[in-house]
């Protein structure tokens, strides 16, 4: 049954040969890994006019020149990750670079941050999608937890399918929302051209007595939580058809020539319709309002705005499991992050976020606004080091126009910089757990590591001189009686050796007197030791006897425990039998020198 409903819910098999066939075309890649940056316009302005309306409804204004420095960083970002893409082609983004110029523990403080990112993406773009759903929709205010908990169970699963797959289906509500928004915006300018627009706003220069530079630089670094996913391309080279860092180049130029248009568009339309936060009623929802009014194009706008801040979630998805990859490449994160699922994509990474993003979102109880201060600090710090790891790339190698390329890197190091110090400082009570999480998440890497190292070097062996040591074998078997089931365990291990013992834990004279009388009776061939426990334990006698046994025959025997075990033929019947053989089993676990083997009988009713 569980066999059956997984290739329901996954899908058939692929070959290894099928890989490539899983690679991006570019339309299928913007869609995939632009939708968390696309999806962000939805809450990006909002994030501005919540901080700015705090010094009263005239410093609206200051909006729009905040978005045109937004955009500004944008291009900065395009320009930088396009120099890492050809600078680092096999993919890893912050991580590879951090590492590879600044070191291993700034590339473990990138990748460790993206990671956390990543898993905050899911949460964030969920619980965003919920608030769009709950705008249009207001009784489902109370549900919104289901609802985004629903939303990670289905990308968990349409992304366990395979990334082709995935992309082909998620890519049409992205082109939607990007069409949508478009018509939003182009109405919405039409109607403030002719006229039809009657808000009673601040003009662009209105002196507003209490706007402070702190309040102005707070509420730039919570546009800036619009550039979220901007890195995702870097990431994720490996998944683009070949040319692989040439199409990931020109799928991150669209992905900022699109992310920034619909930006700009978005904040003009909010200011010239004065439009001011509401915890129940989104900037989007608000203009899409004013604009068609509450008809059939307001749902659409709201139901494909909604899908996209859901599928924005993708993004991570496709992030995530490769660079946890890599991290598990250069044995930072367990083994199992390097296996490809099913459906050739790596299903431990992915089921991974999505129970962790579920546990988030729980956890905050969907509340988008306490979650993206945590969000955007977990990915200006990857932004921060991946400028810096470039700049000091271009110092070492100082190639054609490096004074350039540097001068970008350096902009933006000192911007995403500034933007992650104030983040800390203005909001340090929402965003104070990254710092606690970051150095654990660290800690962990390096404690991987240093086991897999250890590992390594305990297992190592020298060509020349470590040689298999050959050595007799003695077979302890446990029994509880004469059955079909001991002399079928019996039988397998007169095949191996002729030194087997059987042993039998007795709690009185008379039982140990009655089963030794029967195995003179049966005489298999095979000696029979019993053993007395007067505190009715079969575990400890035998633990005792083995480690005897172990203690005279160490130089000369492998001593290898057989222990018999039913299969039985329908699964709640697995708990009425084999106790006492999975309690042996697991003290056994503890002894160095001790092969634990079972032999199992299958029974027919």
């Amino acid at each position: 049954m569980p066999s059956r409903l997984k290739r329901l819910l996954i899908g058939r098999p692929m070959k290894s040969t099928e890989l490539e066939l899983e690679k991006l075309s570019k339309l299928k890649a913007l869609a995939v890994l632009s939708s968390d940056a696309l999806s962000s316009v939805a809450y990006g302005t909002e994030q501005i006019l919540i901080v700015l309306v705090t010094a009263g409804f005239a410093a609206i204004w200051y909006s729009i020149p905040i978005s045109l420095a937004v955009l500004g960083l944008l291009l900065i970002l395009i320009l930088s990750y396009r120099q890492t893409i050809f600078s680092y082609p096999a993919g890893g983004g912050a991580y590879i670079v951090a590492k590879d110029n600044l070191g291993v523990s700034t590339g473990l403080l990138a990748g460790g941050s993206l990671l956390v990112d990543y898993i905050l993406t899911v949460a964030v773009s969920s619980s965003a999608g919920t608030d769009a759903i709950t705008s249009a929709f207001p009784a489902l205010h109370d549900d919104r937890v289901l609802i985004a908990l629903t939303m990670i169970l289905f990308l968990t699963i349409m992304n366990l399918r395979g990334i082709t797959e995935s992309a082909s289906v998620l890519a049409i509500p992205v082109y939607l929302f990007v069409i949508a928004i478009f018509v939003l915006i182009v109405s919405g300018v039409f109607k403030y051209i002719t006229g039809g627009i009657h808000a009673e706003v601040p003009e662009i220069g209105t002196a507003v007595s209490n706007v402070s530079l702190f309040l102005l630089l707070k509420a730039f670094s919570s546009g800036c939580s619009a550039l979220t996913g901007v890195e995702a391309v870097s990431n994720a080279i490996p998944n683009f058809r070949p040319p692989a860092e040439r199409n990931a180049a020109a799928t991150l130029v669209m992905m900022g020539t699109i992310l920034g248009t619909m930006f700009i568009g978005i904040s003009l339309l909010a200011y010239w319709y004065g439009i001011k936060p509401d915890p129940e009623n989104t900037v989007v929802s608000q203009i899409a309002a004013a604009t068609f009014g509450r008809g059939i194009l307001y749902y659409a706008v709201q139901g494909v705005t909604a899908l996209i801040l859901f599928l924005a979630a993708n993004t991570a998805y496709s992030a995530f499991p490769l660079l946890a990859f890599m991290l598990a490449k250069d044995k930072y994160m367990p083994n199992a992050f390097m296996i490809r699922g099913d459906r050739l994509g790596f299903s431990n990474g992915i089921i991974f976020l999505g129970i962790f993003s579920a546990i988030l979102v729980t956890a905050f109880d969907g509340h988008t606004e306490n979650l993206i201060p945590l969000y955007a600090v977990g990915v200006f710090i990857p932004f921060t080091l991946s400028q810096l790891g470039m700049m000091v790339r271009w110092l070492k190698l100082k190639t054609s126009g490096w004074v350039f390329r540097f001068a970008i890197n350096t902009i933006g190091m000192l911007t995403t910089l500034a933007i992650t110090l104030i983040f800390i400082f203005t909001k340090f009570n929402q965003v104070w757990t990254v710092f606690v999480f970051l150095p654990i998440v660290i800690l962990l890497f390096f404690q991987i590591h240093r086991h897999y190292m250890n590992i390594a070097s305990e297992l190592r062996i020298n060509m020349q001189q470590d040689k298999p040591v050959i050595k007799g074998s003695t077979i302890v078997v446990p029994v509880a009686g004469i059955t079909r089931v001991v002399m079928n365990s019996l039988s397998y291990a007169k095949s191996l050796t002729e030194n087997v013992v059987a042993v039998y834990v007795g709690f009185d004279d008379d039982d140990i007197e009655r089963m030794e009388k029967k195995w003179e009776e049966w005489n298999p061939g095979v000696r029979l030791i019993t053993l007395r426990s007067s505190y009715r334990s079969i575990i400890r006698p035998i633990m005792k006897f083995i480690e005897t046994v172990e203690w005279k025959t160490a130089e000369t025997d492998h001593i290898t425990v057989l222990i018999p075990q039913f299969i039985t033929k329908h699964w709640w019947h697995y708990i009425l039998h084999n106790q006492t053989s999975l309690l042996l089993r697991a003290y056994l676990f503890n002894q160095k020198d001790v092969v634990i083997a079972t032999v199992p009988y299958h029974l027919q009713r």
